[in-house]
């Protein structure tokens, strides 16, 4: 494939080298005929505790230290800074591997789109959503998640940031071990009041604000997932969790003590503008109340994967292929199975990143893995980007496994014409 690219010859600082990143992008692109090797983003939050399954060594769990928490997500084809008062300047950012002379060198997954984004996502979505808008992440945690949402549009632009609506995957192969509370909270009640949530609040600084009283817990089943939208309250439990979302970082925990652990209630409040720190009706007004007292809330948001084209033909020719997250502009996510020694050649719409999960083999020109094991730092063979005309071409996956199934979950950004609605 012959891709045509930008010459930039403006240069970045990378430590203490220099090099011209996005001719250097460019030219991986090329040489490997649309598709490019992304490093692992790896992420703490200072609230949770890890759970220890995605393949990080259990020796740098802590890698960044413990003020800063744990790691316990890993952010796929990111553009997204981590939103953390203690964030280094690239947390959360993926990298592009690329080959210079007999060097490895990584460039900025976030530089690259900004450059070449009309190339690698195609005019049409550059134009309307202006790049790859997008963050997906895994996320592993040992206790649950407080009750929280994502601000709405109205309510996020208020404090420079962007909506966050998201879904949910809980894949088969990290969650052999499903954690002590394999349960996610999920809206409110039908018959929850404003002022039932008010006195929630007002009751922070008291112990437990028994916010949980007005959710229902759902038991979250592997192969499954959910689509939550912005202003959903939520506190997920403790499956492994592929995440497809929005391309922000916004949120507002609404529930005071998880597990005997103390939420601070700036937790609440540093996505709310300052003068509406203490305005209840505001706080309440960043609640879908609609959505989340929905009495057939299951029915509107669970999911469960959709089958591309018909499942026994599929099989025959070596491989299953499903959509796991649908039903929004914004992404979507696709999970590919091919069978062992099998091969297959598998158009797409759009761009995707991607990430793999069980077995080895080879995607395009690319040797590909699940690693058993990973050091804080160290490169893999799990993750890739591809191009939307590689995507739209066709790219060829392997797997090499005599006995294994080569599994791929595939992040799509905003736009892609092939997602099917909800319902």
């Amino acid at each position: 494939m012959e891709l045509s690219f930008y010459n930039n010859s403006a240069t970045f600082g990378f430590g203490e080298k220099r090099v011209k990143p996005i001719n250097l992008v460019a030219k991986a692109f090329e040489s490997g005929d649309g598709i490019v090797r992304l490093a692992p983003a790896w992420v703490p939050r200072a609230f949770l505790a890890p759970g220890g399954r995605l393949k990080l060594a259990p020796q740098d769990l802590y890698a960044l230290g413990v003020e800063k928490g744990g790691i316990d997500e890993r952010w796929l084809a990111s553009t997204v800074n981590a939103g953390l008062s203690q964030a280094t300047s690239d947390e959360g950012l993926s990298y592009v591997v690329a080959k210079d002379g007999a060097k490895t060198k990584k460039i900025l997954l976030k530089e690259t789109v900004a450059e070449l984004g009309e190339t690698i996502l195609g005019k049409n979505v550059m134009h309307k959503y202006g790049g790859w808008t997008v963050l997906t992440k895994f996320f592993d945690n040992a206790g649950p998640i407080p009750f929280h949402l994502h601000q709405m549009e109205e309510h996020a632009r208020l404090v420079g940031q962007a909506p966050k609506p998201e879904a949910y995957f809980f894949p088969v192969q990290l969650n052999i071990i499903q954690g002590r509370f394999p349960y996610t909270f999920l809206g409110l009640n039908p018959e929850t009041t404003k002022d039932d949530i008010k006195k929630c609040i007002q009751r922070w600084g008291q112990g437990d604000n028994d916010i949980l009283a007005y959710s229902k817990a759902y038991r979250l089943t592997p192969g499954t997932g959910w689509n939550v939208p912005a202003g959903i309250l939520h506190a997920p439990g403790t499956l492994v969790t592929y995440e497809v979302q929005k391309a922000s970082d916004i949120a507002s925990m609404y529930q005071s003590i998880v597990e005997d652990r103390l939420i601070p209630k700036d937790l609440l409040l540093e996505n709310v503008p300052p003068d509406r720190r203490d305005d209840l009706d505001y706080i309440i007004s960043m609640i879908d109340w609609e959505v989340n007292v929905d009495p057939e809330f299951k029915r509107h948001h669970y999911i469960e994967p959709k089958p591309i084209g018909k499942p026994e033909e599929t099989r025959k020719e070596g491989y299953a292929h499903k959509w796991i997250s649908y039903g929004s502009e914004e992404f979507s996510a696709k999970e590919l199975t091919v069978l062992p020694k099998s091969t297959v050649k598998i158009s797409d719409e759009a761009a995707y990143g991607l990430i793999v999960v069980q077995g080895r083999g080879a995607i395009g020109k690319f040797s590909v893995e699940c690693p058993t094991m990973v050091r804080y730092g160290e490169l893999t063979e799990d993750e890739l980007f591809v191009s939307a005309e590689a995507a739209k071409e066709g790219v060829e996956v392997a797997n090499k496994s005599n006995v294994e199934n080569l599994v791929v979950l595939k992040h799509f950004g905003p736009g892609n014409p092939a997602t099917p609605k909800l319902l």
